[in-house]
């Protein structure tokens, strides 16, 4: 079929002209400036930013040097730009009275818009477990989506879907079980996560409270409340399977609140948040616990030694 001459695009001058380096330039992705009222939050995005003493010194930084690294945003519909990555770097500029930002503007699917936001965040030294949990689950629901839109013919459709949490687990730095978990505190209702993000309730009891009903957990809310206490391990464990069995009423659930706590017995805990600091970023929690208890065992036989050799100096 001959192709009609209307159809014949041909180079402009310039393009004639051009080198492969300026062509490269121009598909490189450029720094706008853009006014920070055209600029609006990811929607549903799980990063709290606070107006805390971090915020407050990186807004001095912004007066000071202005914003070194540009956010990253998309076009958005309803107009302006909807920002990917860089929340709080927008919000010190808004503190800093300033009018615009450097913007890396990239077109983006939802999916991979949200891919984008959460690994940005998600390699932050200190994150809130709401954080955590909500871009945990985030990511997943992304990347199960991306797979479901490949040919459902496929017979590796269902394996990659299986493995997703893996991809998450990976990419993180974290156990599929880890992740799985995590995930599971998006199912507290927001007053039980935020006591979980205060630490009045610890991780591991707040995953066996997140197997209770909404309406279980508020009632458990006005329990803590009359009791002043938290439930325990053993307490949300039984609450669980209370609630598991339809057994879990509000006299039950007074029942195990009122309990006596037996004293818990001296221990030391770190979270995988203040550990990751100090080690690569591809370090993962078991990798990072062998390398702990190796240097315990060095400085155990170094101060084993130094005993040692104070007991020969007395003797002498």
């Amino acid at each position: 079929m001959k192709s009609s001459a209307k159809d014949i695009k041909l180079a402009s001058v310039d393009d004639l002209f051009k080198t492969d380096e300026s062509r490269a330039d121009d598909e490189r992705e450029r720094v706008q400036e853009i006014a920070i009222s055209e600029l609006h939050p990811f929607k549903d995005h799980p990063f709290k930013v606070l107006d805390d003493e971090k915020m407050m010194e990186t807004v001095e930084s912004v007066q000071q040097y202005g914003v070194l690294v540009p956010i990253i945003a998309r076009p958005s519909p309803e107009g302006g730009y909807e920002i990917v990555s860089g929340h709080r770097r927008h919000r010190a500029c808004e503190l800093a009275g300033k009018e615009t930002m450097p913007v890396i503007v990239r077109e983006l699917d939802d999916d991979e818009a949200v891919l984008l936001m959460v690994d940005s965040n998600l390699q932050r030294e200190t994150m809130l477990p709401s954080e955590r949990a909500s871009a945990f689950k985030m990511k997943l629901d992304a990347i199960k989506h991306q797979g479901s839109r490949v040919d459902l013919t496929s017979p590796q459709v269902g394996e990659k879907l299986s493995w997703a949490v893996n991809q998450v687990a990976d990419e993180a730095g974290a156990s599929k079980s880890q992740v799985q978990r995590y995930i599971r505190l998006t199912e507290l209702i927001p007053p039980l996560l935020d006591m979980v993000d205060e630490k009045k309730i610890a991780f591991n009891p707040a995953y066996e409270l997140s197997f209770l009903k909404p309406k279980e957990q508020e009632m458990l809310i006005e329990t803590m409340d009359y009791e002043q206490a938290t439930p325990s391990l053993s307490q949300a464990q039984r609450l669980k399977q209370f609630s598991q069995d339809g057994r879990l009423t509000e006299d039950s659930m007074l029942a195990i609140m009122s309990e006596e706590k037996k004293p818990v017995q001296d221990r030391v805990m770190f979270t995988s948040d203040v550990l990751r600091k100090y080690f690569p970023k591809d370090y993962t929690p078991r990798k990072m616990e062998e390398t702990i208890i190796q240097l315990l065992e060095q400085w155990k036989q170094k101060r084993q030694m130094q005993q040692q050799q104070q007991k020969k100096h007395i003797s002498r």
